[in-house]
């Protein structure tokens, strides 16, 4: 048997020839195989996990798995070697600098984290990414045994941000969010001038890929060829050029309130895929003092009922800075 240790960081390569048999820990009990493959095969496309598991390659106890079944503890994993080729070079791992972000704590108890995460910072590491909000506070507290986000925010989206101590924990709020029972709130400033004071939009999305090989999402007319989407708008503020949205997610698809805006011709200001890139240029460079240099997302508030305690708990991140800082700006245009 090779050890799991014997794993190359950022999944370039396993030792060749080798099979690793890993036993399921207590930390992985209710987890989907294929979110286990994914985090131990660091930097191996998703598309090539699920390919091992539909040929087979992988197995649990012995038997073939398809990849929706959720692993035991003491259950036996055998994970086939992998190596993905990068132009025939040698793998170099590169030296990487750990830059600590202060991140502000919005609640905290034994076996949930919420924090209102920075713009700027990716929630995990990859995509040249070395360190996450994740990977930081694992580094920060190697005392806790468990610490995996409840979901995700974009780089430049800031606010509120969950995080479960606890496997258990972990699976319930997954639950909640399937079943429609986490409330989510974000503001918004979009271009244009948005005239309804409430609009509920459903459109289903598509995701795909670049002729560059990067992924975007997409509204698309037909509901068989994507997921279901639905986003309720409510108008807080406009101005001449721009409307200020707050933005009630009823489902959590990718980029799904960007991909919206940008349908209904209303792109979110300083959007770097979806947006108007000639107008945020604009921003950036002077627009109403002080520029806008990211994009004006932000992850207000959340509601949620406590896994262990069923309390509910309502969590607010106070509109970050340099977004308010830009609302002003227009204030005094």
């Amino acid at each position: 048997m090779v050890s799991i240790s014997r794993i190359k960081d950022l999944g370039k390569e396993f030792p060749s020839g080798a099979i690793v048999n890993e036993i399921v820990g207590e930390d992985s009990n209710g987890q989907r195989i294929d979110n286990f493959l994914i985090k131990r095969l660091k930097g191996v496309p998703k598309s090539h996990v699920y390919r091992l598991l539909r040929s087979g390659q992988v197995r649990l106890n012995s038997k073939r798995v398809d990849a929706a079944r959720r692993l035991q503890s003491g259950d036996m994993v055998r994970i086939p070697p992998v190596r993905i080729a990068e132009n025939n070079a040698p793998f170099k791992k590169k030296t990487v600098k750990f830059h600590s972000v202060p991140f502000e704590i919005l609640f905290q108890d034994e076996t949930l984290l919420v924090i209102n995460k920075p713009a700027g910072i990716a929630v995990h590491g990859g995509s040249g990414v070395s360190f996450g909000v994740i990977e930081q506070l694992r580094t920060r507290h190697p005392d806790w045994k468990f610490l995996e986000l409840v979901h995700r925010l974009d780089r430049e989206t800031s606010g509120v941000l969950l995080l479960a101590k606890s496997r258990a924990v972990l699976v319930e709020l997954h639950r909640q969010i399937r079943a429609g029972l986490m409330e989510k709130r974000y503001l918004t400033l979009v271009k244009g001038k948005w005239r309804n004071p409430r609009q509920s939009v459903k459109l289903p999305l598509n995701k795909y890929l670049t002729a560059v090989g990067e992924r975007r999402v997409a509204v698309t007319t037909s509901a068989k060829d994507g997921v279901t989407a639905h986003t309720v708008f409510t108008l807080k503020k406009s101005w001449h050029d721009f409307s200020l949205l707050e933005a009630e997610l009823k489902t959590g698809r990718t980029h799904q309130i960007r991909v919206h805006l940008a349908h209904l011709g209303f792109p979110i200001a300083g959007d770097d895929k979806y947006g108007d890139f000639t107008l945020n240029r604009k921003l950036a460079r002077s627009g109403p003092k002080p520029g806008l240099r990211r994009m004006f997302l932000h992850a207000f508030a959340a509601r949620v009922t406590h896994p262990v305690t069923s309390r509910t708990l309502r969590l607010e991140a106070p509109l970050a800075k340099d977004l308010e800082e830009f609302l002003s700006g227009l204030d005094g245009a």
